[in-house]
């Protein structure tokens, strides 16, 4: 009887503790993730001390759960997978050790994964890749054009030289009063609202794939400051289109530029700021008009946040050259891909 390939993974490099078993690169059998917004919304963002209690409380749990739910048993899996990097130290650490401790119990093969390979791997769960491939991984830690040659090979061709793309929706988030995190808020009002503030896009006409995000978000906290001292009152559904539209403006504009410069198949858009409805509508509609040629691979809403499943979808790339990890396995909280020299 042919032994299955499955793969167990386990992902807690920030707030979200989740196991999944996927077998094939992408039939997943199970993904449950244990969610700890509530708990950090009431400061207003992840405090680790918090998120690292949570895992704990979580993890070993989920390791039953996602077995059970997938209707596998330990001794039929092909290997255990784990995020090492980056994120958050003391939340890695927790799911390294838990997954370290699983596999050498099972006598199974541990796999590291890069945690932004994950998002990317994510696409891999909607539909076959082909390569070379380019991808933009928008998170609340990373803005970053990703060029993939081939399986598992990655170079960040452009990035922020700021914040995130994510980190300024939450800032711009907190500043109008609105919950951790507010990235879907945000989004949602800014379908109803006009760009009538015309923030700076930053870096837009430079002749590079970097993104910085500073300026936007300062623009944006002194025009909402300088309204409050004035005692005027700006509507919010037109700054958080004003916001959101200097955000897409940006991340499309650049996309574009490099998928034109780059022999690429394949556009994944990856990342928790991937579930944003405007950036979505606004790559998928410019795409087809530009590049019809390139297929365009954005992962369901419930892929594009933290997830294990994405993580053991990366590791089969790892498993087929046998890239396994020893029980001396650390987590790397700044873990990042190769820079390409000629990209800066």
């Amino acid at each position: 009887m042919t032994k299955r390939n499955l793969i167990l993974a386990v992902e807690t490099s920030c707030d979200e503790t989740s196991v999944a078993v996927v077998e094939d690169e992408a039939r997943v059998l199970s993904n449950i993730v244990a969610s700890q917004i509530k708990s950090h919304q009431r400061f207003g963002g992840i405090v680790p001390e918090v998120a690292s209690r949570h895992h704990v409380e979580q993890i070993s749990a989920l390791f039953e759960e996602a077995l059970e739910e997938a209707q596998v048993s330990a001794d039929e899996l092909s290997a255990v997978a784990v995020t090492y990097g980056p994120g958050l130290v003391g939340a890695l650490l927790i799911g390294v050790s838990a997954a370290k401790a699983f596999a050498w119990a099972n006598n199974l093969p541990l796999i590291p994964v890069n945690h932004m390979a994950g998002h990317i791997y994510a696409a891999r769960i909607v539909e076959p890749l082909e390569f070379p491939l380019l991808s933009l991984l928008v998170s609340g830690g990373h803005t970053e054009l990703v060029y993939m040659k081939e399986d598992g090979d990655f170079a960040i061709v452009g990035q922020t030289r700021d914040d995130a793309a994510g980190e300024a929706y939450d800032k711009v988030g907190r500043v109008m009063g609105l919950k951790y995190p507010s990235g879907k808020e945000i989004d949602e009002m800014a379908h109803i609202g006009q760009d009538t503030f015309h923030f700076p896009r930053a870096m837009i006409n430079e002749d590079n794939f970097d993104f910085s995000f500073s300026g936007l978000k300062s623009s944006f906290i002194n025009t909402v400051h300088n309204a409050e001292q004035k005692g005027q009152e700006l509507d919010k559904n037109d700054l958080a289109t004003s916001f959101q539209a200097a955000v897409v403006d940006v991340l499309v504009e650049k996309t574009l530029r490099c998928v034109a410069q780059y022999p690429v198949k394949t556009l994944v858009v990856a990342g928790g700021v991937a579930a944003n409805q405007g950036l979505r509508s606004a790559l998928l509609t410019q795409m087809t008009e530009k590049f019809p040629q390139v297929k365009v691979v954005i992962p369901p809403l419930n892929l594009c946040g933290d997830n294990a499943a994405m993580i053991a979808a990366a590791a089969f790339a790892e498993l087929k050259k046998e890239n396994f990890a020893q029980m001396n396995l650390n987590a790397i909280p700044s873990l990042a891909f190769d820079v390409k020299e000629e990209s800066l």
